[in-house]
């Protein structure tokens, strides 16, 4: 079967899942707080996730990353990677990873090693308790923290992924920085995203440009761009005094769409081949229709081509241009 080559050439080797849009926090930025999860009928199973991405890395995708919602508050969730894992040990995936706001991961962590992660995304966007219960409303610092020293100890390598929010943490950007150099953890910060009804919250107000934080942690750092692709969309700079590593993911302020590599899927089979774009196809009832899996991998050429050339976020104009009606978590991470 031919590999996944969209429209403009790109290569796609890169899947994200969404395992479930449950989660056990209700971020600010990400949803409301009283969230419609959607009926379990009709999430995709564990075992249409197993064929569903085992077809994707037959067709050449060899960077799985497992996302929510909280993968890990799925049940049954471990057997999931476990079954994954094969395409490891196989050498057809080169990497199985996940993005995971680190509450469950005391419980985890050991286990996610042994099938083979290597690395790993924790979202946290503050290192104050008060503050994270306010941002997460159901979330409590120590239980990430304890997730976080779980998972190094499991030996897996960590990278925390900071929300950047305009007059929520911009005092805890050297805290923040510091304290992940101590711990030798990398770090990444995220511009907001247009993504779904958050209720009361206001967006706008929350947005702070990532070309202002790199002001100012310039300001006390020195910087130099690395010529680093990680398969995402973050670029990347080193920091001369702590000799760690910073990313900086921003859709809003740079398109980073010229070498997209990947898709992702929701926890319902559809697959969007642009987070910014709300053009999407579904999978689940090819998936379904048949035991065969070469209309699934018909039906998946079909998506890949209609992958669009970029995204439409923009808050240029002080309004939410570009706003997808889907919620991050039924996307995917």
């Amino acid at each position: 079967m031919t590999r996944l080559t969209d429209p403009f050439a790109r290569d796609i080797t890169y899947l994200r899942v969404s395992v479930t849009d449950r989660c056990d926090f209700r971020c600010v930025y990400c949803m409301s707080e009283n969230m419609q999860f959607l009926p379990k009928k009709e999430l995709l199973t564990l075992e249409e996730l197993d064929r569903l991405c085992s077809a994707f890395v037959r067709l050449g995708v060899s960077k799985l990353r497992i996302t929510g919602g909280e993968p890990l508050v799925r049940r049954g969730i471990m057997t999931f990677f476990d079954s994954m894992s094969r395409h490891l040990d196989s050498g057809a995936l080169h990497e199985l990873t996940l993005t995971t706001n680190g509450s469950q991961l005391a419980k985890y962590a050991d286990d996610l090693a042994a099938c083979g992660v290597r690395r790993i995304n924790i979202s946290l966007d503050t290192l104050d308790d008060d503050k994270f219960a306010k941002i997460t409303r159901w979330g409590r610092l120590p239980q990430v923290i304890k997730g976080i020293d779980t998972a190094q100890k499991a030996g897996m390598r960590v990278k925390i992924n900071v929300v950047a929010l305009k007059g929520f943490n911009e005092d805890e950007l050297f805290t923040l920085t510091e304290w992940c150099a101590e711990r030798d953890m990398d770090l990444t910060f995220i511009e907001v995203m247009p993504m779904g009804d958050i209720g009361n919250e206001n967006r706008l107000g929350q947005y702070w440009p990532l070309a202002d934080l790199r002001a100012t942690l310039a300001s006390n750092y020195s910087l130099t761009d690395l010529p680093l692709n990680t398969g995402g969309p973050a670029r990347y700079v080193e920091l001369a005094e702590t000799k760690q590593k910073i990313g900086f993911i921003t859709p809003l302020t740079h398109n980073f769409c010229e070498s997209c590599n990947r898709v992702r899927i929701t926890c319902t089979g559809e697959i969007y081949t642009c987070l910014g774009q709300e053009g999407h196809s579904d999978l689940r009832a090819p998936l379904r229709a048949t035991e065969a899996d070469g209309p699934l991998e018909e039906a998946i050429h079909r998506a890949i081509g209609l992958k669009p050339k970029g995204h439409d976020f923009d808050y240029s104009r002080q309004r939410l241009d570009g706003q997808m009606s889907r919620h991050m978590s039924h996307t995917g991470g």
